[in-house]
């Protein structure tokens, strides 16, 4: 069957294009650290550690590629430099989380979870609003009833952008004025959602980090509130990261995992940077799976995340 079995030529193309400076940032690289060579030595891996640093994968993750190269080539006797992105993608692919939706249909959600309810966090500017909207067309695209919750009551922004999402995209949202309590807000969300049949309801919430105690405060009251509704939600606390600022992306989600448990991830405009390889080091190094990605600043271009396509997309391959 091929990996590509639930993954059509226009998101694919899509894919690729959406990833391409991070690509030929990589590749440029590679074809660097290998020039003049037909073995792949330790010079070869001096250089493609580098490589791997440079391109935001993170030292920790970088070694441990390095590492696993090394123990293929000794047992495998793979010694072709041509050879090399083949066993290079193959072991980031074994590194990257499994994502738990990856093989069902687009925006699916698990049965007996009704409402699923997600919690979404991530500090100003990472592009949260735009994704909750693009999730929300995505989930409504599907078939599903979506109820949007403006629990981001410290910034007007936020909620009078939340709004034009829902207005867009054609889904409830329930608000607050100004500087309303976040969890009243995720309440009556959650409250409406359940009277009124919701099949998902995605929450925003502020995103504060100069203050962990008092962040990690709120998040609990916000989860503990919407128990009281929804007793298993939320379902999934989803955090939103920017990719094009690398390994600053990576150091957010470290402060977030440690006020809150993250569930999933979503790493947006992958599309204006060449810091892709951020991707690998945060779902290798955090232990959560990305479930989305952001390739583009269309409906359609937040996508499922799919190791094996991702991986393709940066290193070539079939």
């Amino acid at each position: 069957m091929s990996i590509f079995n639930l993954f059509s030529k226009d998101k694919k193309e899509n894919l690729d294009q959406g990833l391409s400076k991070t690509k030929e940032n990589v590749f440029s690289k590679i074809t660097r650290a290998v020039a003049g060579k037909s073995k792949v030595d330790e010079e070869v891996l001096d250089n493609l550690e580098e490589v791997l640093v440079t391109s935001d994968v993170g030292v920790e993750t970088t070694l441990k590629i390095i590492q696993r190269i090394e123990n293929r080539i000794a047992h495998e006797k793979y010694v072709n430099t041509e050879e090399l992105t083949a066993v290079l993608r193959e072991e980031i692919a074994s590194l990257l989380q499994d994502n738990p939706v990856e093989e069902l249909e687009d925006f699916a959600i698990p049965a007996g979870k009704k409402p699923y309810v997600i919690m979404v966090v991530g500090v100003n500017g990472v592009g949260k609003t735009t994704t909750i909207g693009k999730l929300a067309y995505h989930f409504k695209k599907a078939g599903k009833k979506v109820f949007l919750g403006a629990a981001d009551t410290f910034r007007a922004a936020a909620v009078e952008q939340l709004t034009i999402w829902s207005e867009r995209v054609g889904t409830e949202i329930v608000k607050q004025k100004m500087g309303a309590d976040p969890a009243s807000v995720a309440y009556d969300t959650l409250q409406s959602a359940v009277a009124n049949n919701a099949d998902v309801v995605i929450v925003d919430t502020a995103g504060r980090l100069h203050n962990k105690v008092n962040l990690m405060n709120e998040l609990t009251k916000i989860k503990n509130v919407m128990k009281k509704v929804v007793p298993d939600a939320p379902h999934e606390v989803l955090l939103i990261l920017d990719g094009s600022t690398g390994q600053n992306a990576y150091n957010q989600a470290k402060e977030f995992a440690k006020a809150t448990e993250i569930t999933a991830l979503a790493i947006t405009k992958l599309d204006g940077t060449a810091k892709g390889g951020v991707v690998i080091g945060i779902s290798d190094q955090l232990h959560i799976p990305v479930k989305y990605i952001g390739i583009g600043e269309g409906l359609e271009d937040l996508q499922i995340f799919r190791k094996k396509e991702f991986v393709h997309s940066l290193f070539g391959g079939e």
